[in-house]
């Protein structure tokens, strides 16, 4: 297993389309076109940052993860997201190390990724995830 860089910062949204606008209009980043990951339940919008990106998550149901973290918390950071090369080897990797994994395989995520969350418990209080781009 090898990280290759941060890929994304995550922040949760209740309004994608306004907070995509602070990125573009005021900062004047360049952003995604909004994409559904209906496996997630979520609206996610990619602004690019140097060689890293913010991602905007937008809860499509009342049920899906990041509506219940705007219920607890509100708005703001989500997760940081490690770019690797290998998402079955991270997986195993950090089973191994007794690290406690949400995702005990990979499985589809945003712009062509396979992903998969380790538990906030075993990564410093911060929720991860690790994503392997396609090549």
């Amino acid at each position: 297993m090898a990280v290759e860089k941060l890929n994304h910062v995550a922040i949760a949204v209740n309004d994608i389309a306004e907070a995509k606008r602070l990125f573009e209009d005021i900062l004047g980043l360049a952003a995604s076109e909004p994409e559904i990951v209906e496996t997630q339940k979520v609206k996610t919008v990619m602004i690019k940052l140097g060689d890293t990106r913010i991602e905007l998550l937008e809860p499509t149901s009342g049920d899906s993860a990041i509506a219940k973290f705007l219920e607890k918390k509100g708005p703001g950071l989500h997760h940081l997201c490690y770019q690797v090369d290998d998402i079955e080897a991270t997986i195993d990797a950090m089973k191994n190390s007794g690290r406690k994994m949400i995702d005990e395989t990979a499985r589809p995520g945003a712009h062509g990724t396979m992903i998969a969350f380790a538990h906030p418990k075993s990564t410093g209080g911060v929720l991860t995830e690790f994503a392997e781009v396609k090549k």
